[in-house]
């Protein structure tokens, strides 16, 4: 499984964003400049967490983006599965996967299963409010 430039981008604006929080609106160029995204690539991303209401936006003087809640009540896994679509490592797994087949015989297939469960269940495990706590994230320390 390989998550995408598009859930990569989508977690660090929403990192922003609960970095931010109780700031009001952030402008989408600040958010742009911080994480060095480009606003092109940005407007790809914005509407879809505005259309899913975890995020909400002014237009003009003072606009901007803010979360629509606190940043304990959003799950990492939530974002990545909007902007990815889901995390099946698998495609018999996907949701809108047709039934397989080879399901009944398949002697891989609680493996994947096992390997899904626990993937959706580390990242649903992960509050952005993880990410700000006392201005260091408990995931710092394991960057490549």
């Amino acid at each position: 499984m390989m998550v995408s430039t598009k859930g990569r981008y989508a977690l660090r604006v929403m990192i922003d964003l609960a970095e931010n929080f109780g700031n009001g609106y952030v402008p989408m160029k600040e958010i742009a400049e911080r994480q060095n995204i480009s606003l092109k690539y940005l407007e790809r991303i914005l509407p879809v967490l505005t259309r899913n209401k975890l995020i909400e936006g002014v237009q003009g003087k003072g606009g901007g983006y803010r979360l629509t809640a606190a940043p304990e009540r959003y799950r990492v896994g939530d974002i990545l599965r909007l902007t990815e679509g889901d995390l099946a490592p698998v495609a018999c797994l996907s949701c809108d996967a047709d039934a397989c087949a080879r399901a009944a015989g398949c002697k891989t297939l609680p493996m994947w299963a096992e390997f899904h469960r626990l993937t959706n269940a580390y990242f649903d495990g992960i509050l952005l409010s993880d990410f700000v706590k006392s201005g260091e994230s408990k995931y710092s320390e394991l960057s490549p």
